[in-house]
Parts: C-alpha cells; sequence; structure tokens
C-alpha cells in the first residue's frame, strides 16, 4: 500500500499550486483525508481535512486560501492552494486510514510528501 503525493513545487507569492494524492496497492478500503504541513524546525501541523460527515476543516494559517477536496472512487485527494505565502513554505504530506482486509483493522498510512516553496 502506498500514498503518493505530487503537485509541489516552486511558485511566487500569491500564486497556486494544486496538489494531488492518490493510494494505491492491496486493500479493501482507504479513507484518504487529510493534509499535513512540516516546515523545517518545525512540528508537522494539520493543513485540512475532511471530516467522517463529509464536510471541512482547516488550519487556521490557510483557511480562506486553500481548499481541500476528494474523488472517493478513485482514492484521490486534493488540496487547492491559492494566495500562497512564504509561511506556507514546506513539506506536505496527505494522511489516510486503509483497511487492508476486511476483519482486519484500519491502519494509518502518510504519503512521502512532496515540498512546496513559495518565494520570489
Amino acid at each position: 500500500v502506498q500514498l503518493q503525493a505530487s503537485g509541489g513545487g516552486l511558485v511566487q507569492p500569491g500564486g497556486s499550486l494544486r496538489l494531488s494524492c492518490v493510494a494505491s496497492g492491496r486493500f479493501v478500503r482507504a479513507n484518504v483525508k487529510a493534509w499535513y504541513r512540516q516546515a523545517p524546525g518545525k512540528e508537522r501541523e494539520l493543513v485540512a481535512e475532511i471530516t467522517p460527515g463529509g464536510g471541512t476543516n482547516y488550519g487556521v494559517a490557510v483557511a480562506g486560501r486553500f481548499t481541500i477536496s476528494r474523488d472517493s472512487a478513485s482514492n484521490r485527494l486534493y488540496l487547492q492552494m491559492n494566495s500562497l505565502k512564504s509561511d506556507d513554505t514546506a513539506v506536505y504530506y496527505c494522511y489516510s486510514d486503509i483497511r487492508r482486509h476486511w476483519g482486519r483493522d484500519v491502519e494509518n498510512f502518510w504519503g512521502k510528501g512532496t515540498q512546496v516553496t513559495v518565494s520570489s
């Protein structure tokens, strides 16, 4: 089972990026549900998540600028990032609950991360 995040890169302040994450491998159900980020010297923090009821929750620093969405049929998660700031520079990770087989417990998986750099 793998979580693969993509879409990061170098962007100027005020620009936009769209991150994608896909779960692949052998499993019966994947709930790809959140984006986190970690900047150098800082702890990993929640950026955005899809709640169990299907709603969304955003970190204070990104609310109003970022939008999380999901295509459950293809096990894909997205993060549209607008009005990017230098403080958004970090490695962005996606997070998923995955059940490999019926009757087994759900496991937590982290993607390898994609680097987002906001700089002029």
